[in-house]
């Protein structure tokens, strides 16, 4: 019994004025007598919000079982498209570098094309003066032969 309860037994238990006689009231008692069924059924529904806690805790377990369970499942479905996403991704700009590829390889034929064409132009003039220059002699004269 701790000292606070011992003096309340001391307090005036009636109304002020002429002095009744009787035994002081055990406030504590009365406390508990009012507290305790209302504690009795919160003890109930404590334990029924550990249950409810419980089962939702090993629900929510379940469900990032099965969400874990989906991500692989869509982690390797994605993994065995990513090769044929890439050809798709990657044809466009292959077709596009095949159709570059083949302009730049028609421009250098083109090219080609033309340097051979003056090359036979330019060839007997050429030859010409390799000739000339072949048959002058040491002093600056062509030869006769």
């Amino acid at each position: 019994m701790s000292l606070r309860d011992f003096l309340e037994r001391f307090r005036p238990a009636g109304t002020p004025g002429a002095s009744a006689t009787g035994v002081p009231a055990d406030r504590s008692a009365e406390r508990a007598a009012e507290l305790e069924p209302a504690l009795a059924r919160l003890a109930d529904v404590q334990q029924e919000a550990a249950q409810i806690r419980a089962a939702a805790e090993q629900e929510a377990g379940a469900l990032r079982q099965n969400a874990a369970r989906e991500a692989a499942r869509i982690v390797e479905a994605a993994r065995e498209r990513a090769p044929e996403v890439r050809r798709q991704a990657a044809e466009p700009l292959l077709r596009e570098a095949w159709q570059q590829a083949d302009a730049l390889r028609a421009a250098g034929e083109r090219t080609a094309s033309a340097i051979r064409e003056r090359a036979v132009q330019r060839m007997p003039h050429l030859v010409d003066l390799a000739v000339a220059d072949a048959l002058r002699l040491p002093g600056g004269e062509p030869e006769e032969p």
